[in-house]
């Protein structure tokens, strides 16, 4: 198993992340948080931190700010896990208030308003990492660059990174912010497997409707950039009994998961995770249930990455992609 980037740049984070998107009730500002709610953040937090979790992912926009302040509160109320986390966040995209629409906004002052405005919801001094949440079409990188050292200068934030971006926005910001970028968030999981296509696919017709761009996995373990998935099991969609799959992959895929897991004596999660983590690239899902108990049937991804094969590997691919069906009892 390779080192996880994080590592190079100072940062012992856990090989999996806990996102908090899921927290603080609906998208509704008005709707207020709950004693359910919080019971609900603690019990999940507990979960993570018991397995070795000590990464959380954040974003100004999750439920409208709801999540990082209900985050605060927990942090507020037991101040000693504050030194217990890597806490990451997110800004740039501004949501539609009704009159203008959803937006992305890199300008200086939304940077720096933004971070003032996390900070404020966490009740803490400092972020270990932000993220630029999605590409600005209308991005200046020197208004970037003037945020980023701002914020570094003045200690509340540790680190930077993107989301969503390709090798050509990264490079392009990077012609004026001189601090680096450690971590690019992206969708990956055996239901969303572009960051393979993309390279296996090269130069044949079957890959000219593959979102994802060609070298973008290269040039990030070049640059030591952690690589992040979010969605990296889909709602349970491969792990769940009780979930409908769509296409006979997904139903092969989804049995071939239970196989190994019932096999190896672990975790149907713990199975689909390490098919991610097996990557050289080690990257880091970030799990997005605020379930405690699905949180815990994750901790042994890691020690099954290290154990799944290539054939179990190149199988879990391949039936996902429907291009084959494993020889296994009542298959």
């Amino acid at each position: 198993m390779t080192t996880m980037p994080l590592h190079h740049w100072g940062i012992e984070a856990s090989q999996l992340a806990l996102g908090c998107m899921g927290f603080a009730g609906s998208w509704e500002q008005a709707e207020p948080t709950t004693d359910e709610h919080m019971k609900q953040l603690e019990a999940a937090v507990d979960a993570a931190l018991s397995i070795g979790i000590n990464f959380f992912d954040h974003a100004d926009i999750y439920k409208r700010g709801k999540s990082e302040a209900l985050f605060g509160k927990l942090l507020a109320s037991r101040p000693s896990l504050r030194d217990e986390m890597i806490i990451q966040s997110k800004c740039g995209i501004q949501l539609s208030d009704g009159i203008v629409p959803n937006r992305h906004n890199f300008s200086k002052e939304h940077i720096l308003s933004s971070v003032e405005g996390i900070l404020e919801r966490l009740g803490t001094d400092y972020i270990d990492i932000l993220l630029l949440h999605r590409p600005d079409p209308l991005v200046q990188p020197e208004e970037v660059a003037e945020a980023i050292h701002t914020l570094k200068a003045s200690g509340k934030v540790r680190h930077f990174g993107v989301s969503n971006m390709h090798s050509g926005q990264i490079k392009y910001l990077r012609t004026a912010v001189e601090e680096p970028f450690i971590v690019n968030q992206l969708q990956m999981s055996l239901t969303h497997t572009h960051f393979i296509d993309q390279g296996l696919l090269y130069n044949r017709n079957e890959g000219s409707a593959i979102s994802f761009e060609y070298g973008l996995m290269e040039y990030m373990q070049l640059e030591k950039i952690q690589i992040q998935a979010w969605g990296p099991l889909e709602q349970g969609r491969l792990t769940s009994t009780s979930i409908q799959h769509a296409t006979e992959a997904e139903q092969l895929t989804a049995q071939y998961i239970a196989f190994l897991a019932e096999q190896k004596q672990t975790t149907r999660e713990a199975i689909a995770l390490a098919w991610l983590i097996k990557h050289p690239a080690s990257i880091q899902p970030v799990l997005g249930t605020t379930n405690a108990s699905r949180i815990l049937a994750c901790q042994d991804a890691a020690r099954q990455a290290q154990q799944m094969t290539r054939d179990e590997w190149w199988t879990l691919y391949a039936t996902s992609k429907g291009t084959f069906k494993p020889q296994l009892p009542n298959l």
